[in-house]
């Protein structure tokens, strides 16, 4: 059956894939982002693209008001909006960590507290948190990144044990590098760099992480909740 699916900063890279897979499947697909346009790639679907700022708590309840008339109850959130701000340590502002913090993880949290109050009424639902590799191994630049998207997954492993009587699931992935607009700037050396560890010697399309996604947000996973699932090519082993 056709499920109401919110997909957060839907308009690019691994939240356009996600979207455009959901959306291809049947569902009724939600996305936000801070323009409020519908990206080229979903044009041919029936997606509802609302403008929404994550780190707006009445934007955050404005949008969750315009999706639940459109398409019902988010049944199924991906919570996935973040930012970046790389920096060294001591070079790293006040502003650029909380920034940070403030986008990834409490914007994560409001989402996710929102689309909560309708799973329990439904008893029922599926919650994937995007987080990375990097939350869970460590980057040098990336501190504030990194605990951004460590903080997910105590989210998500509190949330799966106080959820889950309700049967609610809440589950994250945990990419690896995916070629996106993000990883495109990247110099020559670099990627080189970062190739050199990874097992699988190449980055991940945003389609791979998709169907992650999709598979958590499935009746097969029913049973697999609090879990951290890496799609990394093997970047992150032993983390």
């Amino acid at each position: 059956m056709s499920r109401s699916v919110l997909v957060t900063g839907g308009n690019r890279g691994i939240g356009l894939a996600i979207a455009q897979a959901f959306a291809e499947a049947g569902d009724k697909v939600a996305i936000t982002s801070r323009s409020g346009e519908v990206p080229e790639a979903l044009a041919k679907y029936d997606v509802l693209a609302v403008r929404c700022d994550i780190t707006d708590a009445q934007q955050v309840e404005d949008a969750f008001k315009e999706i639940d008339e459109a398409h019902g109850r988010v049944e199924v959130l991906v919570a996935n909006a973040g930012i970046t701000k790389d920096t060294l340590l001591l070079r790293m502002s006040e502003e650029d960590f909380s920034s940070v913090l403030d986008t990834n993880l409490t914007g994560t949290f409001r989402v996710v507290k929102h689309a909560a109050k309708g799973m329990l009424r439904l008893r029922k639902g599926r919650v994937v948190l995007i987080s990375s590799v990097v939350g869970l191994s460590g980057s040098a630049g990336q501190a504030n990144y990194a605990a951004s998207k460590a903080g997910l997954v105590g989210f998500a492993r509190s949330l799966a044990r106080e959820l889950g009587s309700r049967n609610i699931t809440v589950n994250v992935v945990a990419p690896g590098f995916v070629e996106t607009d993000m990883t495109a700037v990247l110099g020559d050396e670099r990627r080189a760099e970062i190739l050199a560890g990874v097992p699988l010697g190449r980055y991940a399309a945003p389609a791979e992480i998709a169907s992650a996604v999709r598979f958590l947000s499935s009746d097969d996973a029913a049973y697999i909740t609090g879990a951290v699932v890496p799609v990394d090519g093997g970047l992150g082993m032993g983390h």
